[in-house]
């Protein structure tokens, strides 16, 4: 596709450190793949898993131990994969404010990028993560990766190009995906039920301010749901079965964030972060206060996923132009900033708002 190379970070360097991937730098600075390399390795697989995730320059002319030939220099650069960044490069690497191309450790520059579909075999290839062909959450579960490993693969986007990924495998993968317009169809008639269900209970004076009430609630939950508990990154533990989770509860939207049937969350699923809410409301408020809240929250909900849909996937009006760049900008700039999906009041309130980088860029 004619990309340039993508920075790989120290800490993800010294990652691929076996039989199962292994990177090493030439002069610290590109990075080779060698993991196809070690069983045809002339001195055997052992030496070079001695410095897996390593520098290999001053062992490569070492005369003791074997001064390796310009043919030996040819053939590493057939696994090229990357370049290590420096120290400066790396500290750039997720600082807001800079530039769009500055943004390398999710290995897209821009917007239209992320619809470019992904040669399977090279990425695979390339970053020894997830093979796109297979079903994906097993792979997860049974690679057993470093955290933060993890982490920088699964925010690095991936395009399946037409149709999903597999994520089953199996009798469970059609409920993996949802259509955004299973969203109104199965909440906007409860909404209504539940209106009138607060109704009997309020007048419209009441009725109308506590659901609006509902809906700013919904705008903190959604904010706090996406920070904390879908970029629950840094406080994610270190163990397959939480990255299994992580994947499959937000990651895998983040990996593969064009993929239509799994933009919005599935009706299930919904339900159960739902319940304790619904269950909150209740004990804190009187039945039709509390129903009259949390039909408003509904409706919030049912914007936000309509929304989240629209920004990735629709030519939208100015207002929502300016959120869907801002959205898009949080999956290929910085995913520790920008976690406001249908407004950014709350990333201003919290100060994690992504900074607009486009008048600048225009300007230039």
């Amino acid at each position: 596709m004619g990309r340039s190379l993508p920075f790989i970070t120290s800490a993800e360097l010294a990652s691929h450190n076996s039989k199962k991937s292994a990177y090493v730098t030439l002069h610290n600075r590109n990075v080779y793949d060698v993991t196809p390399f070690l069983n045809e390795h002339p001195g055997g697989a052992d030496l070079i898993l001695d410095y897996a995730g390593k520098d290999v320059t001053k062992i490569m002319v070492n005369i003791l131990s074997h001064e390796h030939s310009e043919s030996a220099y040819e053939i590493l650069d057939d696994y090229l994969v990357g370049v290590l960044a420096t120290a400066d490069e790396e500290a750039k690497l997720m600082t807001p404010g800079l530039d769009k191309n500055a943004y390398v450790l999710t290995g897209v520059a821009s917007e239209e990028e992320l619809s470019v579909t992904t040669d399977f075999e090279q990425d695979y290839k390339s970053h020894s993560f997830l093979d796109l062909r297979k079903p994906l959450l097993m792979q997860v579960f049974w690679a057993n990766f470093s955290k933060e490993f993890y982490l920088q693969q699964v925010h690095r986007p991936r395009h399946f190009g037409h149709g999903s990924a597999p994520l089953f495998g199996n009798f469970l993968e059609p409920l993996s995906k949802t259509p955004w317009y299973v969203i109104p169809i199965v909440w906007l008639p409860c909404v209504a039920y539940g209106t009138y269900l607060a109704s009997r209970g309020l007048s419209i004076w009441a009725l109308v301010p506590l659901w609006c009430v509902g809906v700013f609630i919904w705008t903190f939950v959604e904010y706090m749901m996406h920070r904390m508990l879908f970029h629950m990154d840094d406080r994610l533990p270190d163990h397959r079965i939480a990255i299994t989770l992580h994947f499959l509860l937000h990651g895998v939207h983040h990996y593969l964030p064009m993929d239509k049937l799994r933009l919005v969350m599935p009706p299930a699923l919904f339900l159960i972060l739902a319940t304790p809410f619904y269950n909150l409301a209740h004990f804190l408020f009187p039945y039709h206060v509390a129903t009259a809240i949390f039909c408003g929250g509904i409706f919030g909900y049912i914007c936000y996923d309509c929304t989240h849909y629209f920004l990735h996937h629709a030519i939208l009006p100015p207002y929502f132009r300016e959120l869907k760049s801002y959205h898009l900008e949080h999956h290929y700039k910085n995913y520790e900033l920008g976690f406001g999906v249908t407004s950014k009041f709350w990333d201003v309130v919290f100060g994690t708002e992504l900074v607009d980088t486009s008048a600048r860029s225009k300007a230039t």
